[in-house]
């Protein structure tokens, strides 16, 4: 059925039918870093500490490498819907070339992020204790980018499930792991920090195994790894331009975050380890919108590629019913038991429980803000990626993050009595000024669309 012709309700049944594993594959690869944060707190709130800036540093770059594999998502909703099976494999396999290639260059930032860290002003032990993680973790760099473009790949059509059921079984595998290796049971050594750092590089090796497998079983007449070595410039060229803005939008967003993690250790260890548990508990319910923004790109990228504007425009507004809806319950959670939340982290015998709590209380109350305007942002970025439209979005972005909200998250929290709460209130005032400028900018984007429907393509835009 056309989307055009769906009503709202059954807009909302596809959006979930789609969103719902989606949510949950997200949901289980964030377990992945609330078990190394939770077990790490367990552990020692010194390597806790640590454990917050070196995984913030390799989300950094991760995610900027990442934007290659969102961009076969919408690649291959489009050409699906078309019935392009050959520009399918096409985008998917130079989303791998890319990948792998990023993930190169990238890899002596993770090997020297010691000396990086200190030059950013990090005590010296948290930032060797850093640099013993990030070490082993960036081995797990590249297959952590090939799962990112596989996922893609089966999610954009609109094969979810299995991208739900490899993560949920790599994120036990990796439980189990953090908890032999970080703790020394069951006869293996206690390796604290480099225990985390090697689960969650041995789980992506694991989790890219499965979705291989199951790419070749399923979907044969792509014969997606046949003759993999062979360029493909056209396809290259297309992932690449749509990718790279994705890539510094991601960036742009968690790179804000890192600082924020870099600036709050220089307000101490303790608002440090505070600051971890409240974004981690943040980036969780962030999972629940990723995934149903996913499931909207996807959407949105099947009726482009049938250039099917009313549909489209009717799906992206069940998309933001859907993320609101969202944004009620995680408030709710956030405001109405912190302290439950946060004791989660931590050794009931820790000295310093008290204090850490305290802090994370108020954070989380900052973090609470936030994610209505974290959810509508992620909504309309999706939308947008959905129709191909990537390079404005990356300036509204990095305008926002980088302009506003860093610039008051550090006047606040250093220039006025407000330390870790007003950094945090940066935080929430950069997601706001982004889901104002990007919500905007969808909505305009119906001009163009109609524009589409008479000409059969897309117009040219100037950015």
């Amino acid at each position: 059925m056309s989307q055009s012709m769906m009503s709202y309700r059954q807009h909302a049944r596809a959006m979930l039918l789609l969103g719902f594993p989606l949510i949950g594959s997200h949901l289980a690869q964030a377990a992945v870093g609330l078990t190394d944060t939770v077990m790490l707190g367990w552990y020692d709130v010194e390597v806790l500490a640590a454990g917050v800036l070196a995984t913030s540093f390799f989300f950094m770059l991760f995610v900027l490498a990442s934007g290659f594999s969102f961009a076969v998502m919408p690649l291959v909703a489009s050409a699906s819907s078309a019935g392009d099976p050959v520009q399918v494999r096409r985008v998917t396999r130079m989303g791998l070339w890319l990948s792998i290639a990023f993930a190169s260059l990238l890899f002596p930032l993770t090997w020297w992020s010691g000396r990086i860290l200190l030059l950013l002003g990090q005590e010296p032990v948290l930032a060797e204790l850093a640099q013993t993680y990030l070490r082993i973790a960036g081995f797990g760099l590249l297959p952590a980018l090939l799962v990112m473009v596989l996922k893609s790949y089966v999610a954009a059509q609109e094969r979810a499930s299995i991208v739900l059921w490899v993560t949920i079984v790599g994120a036990l595998g990796n439980a189990l792991a953090n908890w032999v290796l970080i703790f020394g049971n069951l006869g293996f050594p206690e390796m604290g920090i480099a225990g985390a750092a090697l689960a969650s590089t041995v789980n992506y090796g694991l989790m890219l195994a499965g979705l291989c497998f199951y790419a070749v079983r399923v979907f044969p007449e792509h014969a997606l790894f046949q003759r993999l070595w062979r360029p493909d410039w056209e396809a290259l060229r297309r992932v690449f331009q749509l990718g790279w803005p994705i890539g510094l939008t991601h960036l742009a967003e968690s790179a804000m975050f890192t600082a924020s993690a870099i600036m709050m250790g220089w307000v101490g260890t303790l608002p440090l380890a505070a600051h971890g548990i409240a974004l981690q508990l943040a980036s969780t319910t962030f999972m629940v919108h990723i995934g149903l923004s996913q499931a909207a790109t996807v959407r949105a990228g099947r009726a482009f590629g049938r250039r099917d504007v009313d549909g489209l425009l009717r799906g992206g507004q069940v998309g933001f019913m859907l993320a609101l809806a969202m944004v009620v319950l995680t408030m709710a959670a956030f405001l109405g038991m912190p302290e439950t939340l946060i004791s989660l982290f931590l050794d009931p015998a820790d000295p310093d429980r008290l204090t850490i709590i305290t802090i994370g209380v108020g954070l989380l109350a900052m973090a609470a803000l936030f994610q209505l305007a974290d959810g509508t942002q992620a909504m309309a970025v999706a939308l947008l990626r959905g129709v191909h439209d990537t390079r404005v979005p990356m300036i509204q972005a990095a305008v926002s993050y980088w302009l506003v909200g860093l610039p008051i998250g550090y006047v606040l929290g250093f220039w006025t009595p407000l330390g870790a709460i007003g950094i945090w209130l940066g935080l929430v005032a950069g997601l706001s000024c982004a889901a104002v400028l990007l919500l905007r900018r969808f909505w305009w984007q119906r001009f163009w669309m109609q524009d589409m429907t008479t000409t059969g393509a897309a117009p040219a835009r100037s950015a």
